[in-house]
């Protein structure tokens, strides 16, 4: 079975062209989707951040059910000055994503999918390409990156400018890829280069 990983800067179009590659049958890990997932309510990370000292503090309960899960935007304010603690909780959380991504590539091919996808944002960043047999990443123009990203809900120029820090730029993902899909065109001219990657791949 071919593993296949997806990456893109913040912005580039990344989650609807995994989308794409689902419409052509192919299985979807969602690294951004599995994480929530740990966050939430009875997720995995729950017990692990509330065993620490520092953790613990973005752990609230759910007012309706009294159920605890991890604060988003609490854990946020914690880790922004505190580059040994965002270090700690990175190293929890990739390695609950990298067995939830086992489990799924087990399945996938246990179902004999000619191929499966993983869709992960820092691919790169956290030596994820190792485990892939090719590497796709999605891309647009900077200025197309901006409007789309300053879109979004409670986003910020300077949030931008901080997620963008924390990711490897556009140009080196794109120096490291295998193939590159360019969604400055929209869905329709993306969805003809997915499918021109999977003819060339399957």
């Amino acid at each position: 079975m071919l593993v296949i990983g997806l990456t893109g800067s913040i912005g580039m179009g990344k989650s609807t062209t995994a989308d794409l590659f689902e419409e052509q049958g192919i299985p979807i890990f969602d690294s951004d989707a599995y994480v929530h997932m740990l966050y939430d309510e009875g997720g995995a990370a729950v017990d692990i951040f509330r065993q620490d000292r520092i953790l613990k503090k973005a752990v609230l309960k759910d007012k309706t059910t009294g159920n605890p899960y991890i604060d988003r935007a609490t854990l946020r304010d914690l880790i922004y000055t505190d580059a040994q603690l965002k270090q700690k909780i990175e190293q929890i959380v990739h390695t609950l994503v990298r067995a939830g991504q086992d489990l799924f590539l087990a399945e996938a091919q246990q179902r004999k999918y000619p191929a499966a996808l993983l869709d992960i944002p820092l691919l790169f960043e956290t030596g994820a390409e190792a485990r892939c047999d090719v590497v796709i990443v999605v891309t647009a123009p900077a200025s197309i990156q901006k409007k789309r990203v300053l879109k979004r809900p409670n986003m910020t120029e300077e949030r931008f400018k901080t997620i963008l820090k924390n990711q490897m730029s556009d140009y080196e993902k794109r120096k490291k890829a295998d193939y590159i899909i360019n969604t400055a065109l929209g869905v329709s001219s993306a969805r003809k280069q997915v499918r021109a990657i999977l003819n060339e791949l399957l």
